[in-house]
């Protein structure tokens, strides 16, 4: 008589190729907040919350409260969460900046001329402001340090003025955040409006501004 051995009921929900759980089982042990450190410690790029929460098929709101929880975990850590307008991404903590520096061999970094530091400061406090604007503040022509904060990439053109003569936008971007060592513009230091002139005028001068030339 031959004896007939029973087979064993089959797992639909597991993977028997790799003898492990299936993905999306994986997923529902791992927090939210561990799923969208992947994605942002993946992508080579800034994302903002709409593109993690379609990825990861939730609500922006879940994401949300998940990237709050994220950052306040990685305050300890040496890897910050910097934001810069509607976008996120995982950065090395700026106050390891020298470890990383002698870890990578890395050289010494060109620093910003006194111009440089002044324009790009007034642009991160007033973004997006106009060059006329700019102009007006310092009482110089600017165009040549805008060249120079353009070619290394601490600004961006973000459109134009409805002001006549319709001059450009300028507002910083997330190599200045990087640069400057900040997780978001809100940490930068208060600043006394009653020293900013009138937001009317400056703007009217268009783009051939009065000021005299960068000495």
């Amino acid at each position: 008589m031959t004896t007939r051995t029973s087979t064993p009921e089959l797992d639909s929900e597991r993977d028997y190729s790799t003898d492990v759980r299936s993905s999306a089982s994986n997923e529902n042990e791992i927090s939210l907040a561990a799923r969208v450190e992947a994605l942002l410690f993946a992508s080579p790029a800034p994302v903002s919350i709409p593109q993690l929460a379609s990825a990861l098929d939730v609500t922006p709101r879940l994401v949300q409260k998940a990237i709050e929880m994220l950052q306040e975990d990685l305050n300890q850590r040496g890897i910050r969460l910097q934001k810069h307008r509607s976008l996120i991404q995982l950065t090395t903590a700026p106050e390891l900046a020298g470890d990383i520096e002698r870890f990578l061999q890395l050289e010494s970094t060109s620093r910003l001329t006194p111009a440089a530091l002044e324009v790009v400061s007034i642009i991160a406090y007033q973004q997006p402001v106009t060059r006329p604007k700019i102009d007006a503040v310092r009482g110089v022509n600017s165009d040549s340090v805008l060249r120079t904060l353009l070619r290394y990439g601490l600004i961006e053109e973000t459109g134009r003025s409805e002001t006549p003569g319709r001059p450009i936008l300028y507002a910083t971007t997330v190599e200045f955040l990087q640069q400057f060592g900040i997780d978001s513009l809100g940490l930068l230091p208060p600043l006394n409006l009653e020293d900013l002139p009138p937001s009317d005028g400056p703007d009217e001068l268009g783009e051939e501004g009065e000021a005299q030339s960068e000495p």
